[in-house]
Parts: structure tokens; sequence; C-alpha cells
């Protein structure tokens, strides 16, 4: 077998291989090679592993993305394609995020059982969640169900509410339309009430980052403007909580030059919230996203955060 022209590491999931697979079709596509020169690595993770516990408890978004950057490291892949509000804020010395592929919708989709939107759940129904912003939102929102975690691959979830185990779950929109799977959302939930993770919807590409080269090569399927938002959601979510220890969410829009910012963060229980709106150039997105989590951190009580 020749050397392949590029080597993709990713999860093993049926999302992140889907995730990988566009990636490989864009790259293919951009410089005029067949799909086959682009070989796609997959790579085991910790958070593959471990899936009876939240995140939060044994060491954060790293678990998805350790094993992917020592490989890219070691030199035995190039390029590492991630969802990425999975993404950790601060990333190895030697790795950088190269871009983003262009955003899918960033909103989150109800799945229920008998349900068909998160207000028909009959009182104390048992929804799942391994997210704490959706746990939080849904706390919030009906104090009245049982929230619990559910891990696993979007596939496992969606079987857990079809057996009954759960009355419903939440998934991002996003990575069902990326499985085809966009039919079995029973409502999509709006983002004034229930705004996404900081990155939802977006791919991220990192790569090494003295490879010039993949850098350059990899230009050609940046979108500009996904970039810009992503740079406003993580430095809004790296002053407020690097890991996976708080609800929060965040949303960038550009609209021609204008960033539009808004972020949320919440207590656990859903009890109470503090959020902010900013707006500005897109050469700000940095500034804007650093601006609205000091804004949230002059007012909020000291022992909000959970760090």
């Amino acid at each position: 077998m020749s050397t392949p022209w590029l080597r993709i590491g990713t999860r093993g999931s049926p999302l992140a291989l889907a995730q990988a697979h566009e990636t490989r079709r864009r790259l293919a596509l951009a410089h005029g090679l067949p799909e086959e020169q682009v070989e796609i690595v997959i790579i085991k993770t910790s958070g593959d592993l471990i899936q009876d516990r939240p995140l939060s408890e044994v060491g954060g978004k790293g678990l998805f993305t350790r094993e992917l950057d020592l490989a890219q490291l070691e030199g035995s892949i190039d390029l590492a394609v991630h969802s990425a509000k999975d993404l950790p804020t601060l990333l190895p010395e030697g790795i950088v995020v190269a871009g983003y592929l262009p955003r899918e919708d960033v909103r989150d989709a109800f799945i229920g059982g008998a349900a068909k939107t998160l207000d028909d759940l009959p009182q104390g129904a048992r929804v799942g969640s391994a997210s704490l912003r959706r746990q939080a939102m849904i706390r919030r929102l009906r104090p009245d169900l049982q929230v619990e975690l559910l891990r696993g691959n979007v596939q496992t979830r969606l079987k857990k509410v079809e057996s009954g185990e759960f009355a419903a779950t939440l998934l991002a929109l996003a990575g069902l339309k990326r499985l085809g799977l966009a039919d079995k959302a029973t409502s999509i939930l709006p983002l004034e009430t229930f705004p996404p993770a900081c990155g939802q919807g977006a791919i991220a590409l990192t790569a090494r980052v003295d490879d010039s080269q993949l850098l350059a090569n990899l230009a050609s399927i940046i979108d500009a403007a996904t970039g810009h938002a992503l740079a406003a959601e993580r430095a809004f979510l790296t002053l407020l909580d690097g890991s996976c220890r708080t609800p929060i969410a965040g949303h960038a829009t550009i609209s021609g030059n204008i960033l539009s910012f808004y972020g949320l963060v919440l207590r656990p229980d859903g009890s109470a919230i503090f959020d902010a709106r900013v707006s500005g150039p897109v050469e700000q997105a940095r500034e804007l996203g650093e601006a609205a989590a000091k804004d949230i951190l002059a007012r909020a009580p000291v022992d909000f955060l959970s760090f």
C-alpha cells in the first residue's frame, strides 16, 4: 500500500467517524485527490472507556483528546478531528487548533418516547443526559423531573429511550444530522430558552504547531466565520471554567462584520443563572467572549462557579 498523503486521527464512535469522513471528503475534493489517499486512523480514548461516571469526576474533556494529542505529538497521525465542544480550552504544548469546518445547526434536540416536547413529559419522568449544561437547564425548566446520568454514543442513548429505560434525552441536532438520524428528534429546543454548549455543532481540526505544510493544506477547508464564533465562545469558556464542572452555555453569531455573543452560567440544580450579551467587530471575537465572562464574574457570588 502506498504511503497516505495524510493521516487523520479520530475516536471510533459513529459520530466521530462521520466527522472524520466529512473532513476527508472536503480535503480530498479541495486538493484533487482520491479519498483513499487520506487515511483515517481510529484511536480509542479514555473517555470512550469510562462510561459509568460523569466526565467531571474523572478528568474532564481531556479524556476525549489525550490519546489523540499523544498520537499527533509522536507523529503517528498528522491531523486530529474533534467535536469542538469536547475540545479542552487549554491544549498541550505543540498542538494548535488549525481551524473549523463550516458549522452545523447548534440547537439541542429533544428525543422523547411518548412525549413530543420537554413540557409534555409527565411529572417525575426520568430524563437522561451526560451534559451538566443540559441537566441544569432541564431542572430549571422542569424541576419535577428525575434527571440522571446517561453516557454512551448517540445510538446507545437513543436505544435507552426506545426501550423505555429513560422517558427522554437531549442530543445535539448537529450530531443527529451528521448521522442521518435527524428524524429521531421529536422536537427542537429553541435557542432563547436552551442555548447550546460552547462549540456545539462545529468540527475542530488540530495539528502540530510546527507542521506548516499541513496548516497550509487545511486553509482551503477552514471556515472563517466559524473560527470567529468559536474564538469568542472558547474565550468565554476559558475564563469561567476550562473543564466540565460548571453548567455553561455560549453562542456567537455573525452578521456582516458584527459578532453577537450570548453566554450563560447556571447552578447545577438550575436554581439560579447569570448571563451576558455583548457585540462588536468580528476581529475582537476573543475580547468579546472574555468581556462577557468578566461581566458574569463581576456579578456572580464567589461560590457560584464550581472550580
